[in-house]
Protein backbone atom coordinates (compact mmCIF):
# COMPACT_ATOMS: atom_id res chain seq x y z
CA UNK A 1 0.00 0.00 0.00
CA UNK A 2 1.54 3.40 -1.22
CA UNK A 3 2.57 5.77 1.80
CA UNK A 4 -0.18 8.81 2.17
CA UNK A 5 1.64 11.84 3.20
CA UNK A 6 -0.62 14.01 5.42
CA UNK A 7 1.27 17.45 5.05
CA UNK A 8 1.51 19.70 1.89
CA UNK A 9 5.60 18.99 0.94
CA UNK A 10 5.71 22.49 -0.86
CA UNK A 11 4.24 24.29 1.98
CA UNK A 12 6.89 22.16 4.64
CA UNK A 13 9.83 23.12 1.96
CA UNK A 14 8.67 26.91 2.31
CA UNK A 15 9.04 26.87 6.04
CA UNK A 16 12.43 25.45 5.33
CA UNK A 17 13.19 27.71 3.19
CA UNK A 18 12.57 30.63 5.76
CA UNK A 19 14.23 28.61 8.18
CA UNK A 20 17.70 28.58 6.67
CA UNK A 21 17.19 31.70 4.87
CA UNK A 22 17.12 33.39 8.29
CA UNK A 23 19.54 31.15 10.63
CA UNK A 24 21.72 29.35 7.22
CA UNK A 25 22.17 25.36 6.82
CA UNK A 26 25.25 25.02 9.50
CA UNK A 27 22.90 27.01 12.72
CA UNK A 28 19.95 24.96 11.37
CA UNK A 29 19.62 21.38 13.05
CA UNK A 30 17.35 18.61 11.81
CA UNK A 31 15.19 19.13 15.16
CA UNK A 32 14.66 22.78 14.12
CA UNK A 33 13.46 21.95 11.11
CA UNK A 34 10.91 19.31 11.90
CA UNK A 35 10.03 22.29 14.85
CA UNK A 36 9.14 24.75 12.35
CA UNK A 37 7.41 22.31 9.78
CA UNK A 38 5.06 20.36 12.78
CA UNK A 39 6.73 17.26 10.83
CA UNK A 40 8.76 14.53 12.59
CA UNK A 41 12.51 13.56 11.30
CA UNK A 42 11.17 10.53 9.56
CA UNK A 43 8.63 12.12 7.27
CA UNK A 44 11.02 15.10 6.61
CA UNK A 45 13.62 11.94 5.65
CA UNK A 46 11.52 10.29 3.48
CA UNK A 47 10.19 13.12 1.24
CA UNK A 48 13.49 15.50 1.10
CA UNK A 49 16.07 13.04 1.99
CA UNK A 50 18.79 14.28 4.53
CA UNK A 51 19.93 17.77 5.94
CA UNK A 52 21.69 18.23 2.94
CA UNK A 53 19.26 17.36 0.20
CA UNK A 54 16.72 19.88 1.99
CA UNK A 55 18.90 22.36 2.24
CA UNK A 56 19.62 22.25 -2.13
CA UNK A 57 15.96 21.97 -2.24
CA UNK A 58 15.15 24.85 -0.12
CA UNK A 59 18.25 26.57 -1.80
CA UNK A 60 16.68 25.98 -5.41
CA UNK A 61 13.11 26.81 -4.35
CA UNK A 62 14.11 30.30 -2.69
CA UNK A 63 16.40 30.91 -6.13
CA UNK A 64 13.34 29.93 -8.15
CA UNK A 65 10.21 32.20 -5.89
CA UNK A 66 12.76 35.33 -4.82
CA UNK A 67 16.09 35.41 -7.21
CA UNK A 68 15.14 34.16 -10.53
CA UNK A 69 11.42 36.36 -10.03
CA UNK A 70 13.81 39.37 -9.58
CA UNK A 71 16.28 39.40 -12.36
CA UNK A 72 13.62 38.28 -14.95
CA UNK A 73 12.03 41.38 -14.15
CA UNK A 74 14.83 43.45 -14.49
CA UNK A 75 15.28 41.52 -17.78
CA UNK A 76 12.37 42.67 -18.91
CA UNK A 77 11.65 45.87 -17.68
CA UNK A 78 13.22 47.90 -20.67
CA UNK A 79 14.04 51.06 -18.99
CA UNK A 80 17.49 51.02 -18.66
CA UNK A 81 18.67 52.97 -15.65
CA UNK A 82 15.37 53.26 -14.43
CA UNK A 83 14.71 49.25 -13.96
CA UNK A 84 18.47 48.91 -12.31
CA UNK A 85 17.15 52.01 -9.68
CA UNK A 86 13.92 50.24 -9.41
CA UNK A 87 15.47 46.91 -8.83
CA UNK A 88 17.99 48.14 -5.85
CA UNK A 89 14.81 50.07 -4.95
CA UNK A 90 12.78 47.00 -4.29
CA UNK A 91 15.85 44.75 -3.05
CA UNK A 92 16.38 47.49 -0.07
CA UNK A 93 12.68 47.99 0.61
CA UNK A 94 12.23 43.92 1.07
CA UNK A 95 15.57 43.83 3.30
CA UNK A 96 14.86 46.91 5.91
CA UNK A 97 11.49 46.30 6.23
CA UNK A 98 8.79 44.04 6.59
CA UNK A 99 8.62 39.97 7.70
CA UNK A 100 12.33 39.53 5.74
CA UNK A 101 13.84 42.68 7.19
CA UNK A 102 17.36 41.77 8.42
CA UNK A 103 17.42 38.24 6.95
CA UNK A 104 19.52 39.44 4.08
CA UNK A 105 19.53 37.31 0.98
CA UNK A 106 20.14 33.20 0.84
CA UNK A 107 22.24 33.58 -1.56
CA UNK A 108 24.67 36.22 0.17
CA UNK A 109 24.41 34.20 3.23
CA UNK A 110 25.54 30.67 1.28
CA UNK A 111 28.48 32.68 0.12
CA UNK A 112 29.43 33.35 3.81
CA UNK A 113 28.82 30.29 5.31
CA UNK A 114 30.14 26.83 5.15
CA UNK A 115 27.48 25.11 3.00
CA UNK A 116 29.64 27.08 -0.06
CA UNK A 117 32.21 24.36 0.41
CA UNK A 118 29.53 22.25 -1.22
CA UNK A 119 30.34 21.35 -4.80
CA UNK A 120 26.68 21.47 -5.76
CA UNK A 121 25.90 24.57 -3.27
CA UNK A 122 28.83 26.24 -5.14
CA UNK A 123 27.22 25.66 -8.88
CA UNK A 124 23.66 27.14 -7.53
CA UNK A 125 25.62 30.19 -6.61
CA UNK A 126 27.42 30.77 -9.56
CA UNK A 127 24.23 30.08 -11.81
CA UNK A 128 22.76 32.76 -9.36
CA UNK A 129 25.56 34.81 -9.91
CA UNK A 130 25.50 34.67 -13.84
CA UNK A 131 21.76 34.95 -13.81
CA UNK A 132 22.23 38.49 -11.80
CA UNK A 133 25.02 39.80 -13.81
CA UNK A 134 23.23 38.62 -17.34
CA UNK A 135 20.25 41.17 -15.80
CA UNK A 136 22.03 44.29 -14.94
CA UNK A 137 23.97 43.73 -18.27
CA UNK A 138 20.91 43.33 -20.12
CA UNK A 139 19.59 46.23 -18.52
CA UNK A 140 22.71 48.44 -19.02
CA UNK A 141 22.56 47.44 -22.76
CA UNK A 142 19.03 49.43 -22.79
CA UNK A 143 20.53 52.39 -20.92
CA UNK A 144 23.24 52.66 -23.39
CA UNK A 145 21.28 52.47 -26.12
CA UNK A 146 18.90 55.11 -24.31
CA UNK A 147 22.18 57.18 -24.07
CA UNK A 148 22.00 57.08 -20.38
CA UNK A 149 25.37 56.10 -19.89
CA UNK A 150 28.42 57.38 -20.39
CA UNK A 151 29.78 56.37 -24.15
CA UNK A 152 33.22 55.11 -22.54
CA UNK A 153 31.35 52.95 -20.10
CA UNK A 154 32.03 49.04 -19.57
CA UNK A 155 28.75 47.22 -19.82
CA UNK A 156 30.52 44.37 -18.84
CA UNK A 157 32.16 45.69 -15.84
CA UNK A 158 29.68 47.67 -14.85
CA UNK A 159 27.16 44.52 -14.99
CA UNK A 160 29.93 42.68 -12.59
CA UNK A 161 29.83 46.06 -10.21
CA UNK A 162 26.23 46.10 -9.57
CA UNK A 163 26.05 42.66 -9.11
CA UNK A 164 28.55 43.09 -6.53
CA UNK A 165 26.45 46.06 -5.24
CA UNK A 166 23.52 44.30 -4.35
CA UNK A 167 25.35 41.45 -2.64
CA UNK A 168 27.18 44.00 -0.62
CA UNK A 169 23.00 45.61 0.13
CA UNK A 170 22.32 42.53 1.42
CA UNK A 171 25.22 42.09 3.20
CA UNK A 172 24.91 44.93 4.81
CA UNK A 173 20.96 44.81 5.41
CA UNK A 174 21.46 41.77 7.13
CA UNK A 175 24.07 43.75 9.84
CA UNK A 176 21.34 46.50 10.05
CA UNK A 177 22.30 49.05 7.62
CA UNK A 178 19.67 52.13 7.38
CA UNK A 179 17.78 51.96 3.87
CA UNK A 180 18.67 55.52 3.54
CA UNK A 181 22.41 54.97 3.34
CA UNK A 182 21.85 51.79 1.31
CA UNK A 183 19.99 53.93 -1.15
CA UNK A 184 22.68 56.73 -1.21
CA UNK A 185 25.01 53.67 -1.97
CA UNK A 186 23.48 52.77 -5.02
CA UNK A 187 22.62 56.22 -6.23
CA UNK A 188 26.61 56.88 -6.45
CA UNK A 189 26.85 53.86 -7.88
CA UNK A 190 24.39 54.74 -10.70
CA UNK A 191 25.18 58.13 -10.95
CA UNK A 192 29.24 57.41 -11.96
CA UNK A 193 27.78 55.56 -15.08
CA UNK A 194 26.16 58.26 -16.44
Amino acid sequence: MPDIKHFDPDEALDRVVRLFWQHGAATTSIQAVATATGLNRSSLYATFGGKHDLYLAALRRYLRDHSERAFRLLAEDGRGLPAVRAFFDGLIELRCSGPYAGWGCMVVNAHAGQERADPEVRALLERHHGQLRDAMRGALEVARAEGELDPGADVEAAAEVLALLAYGVNLRSRAGADAAVLRRTVDVALASLG
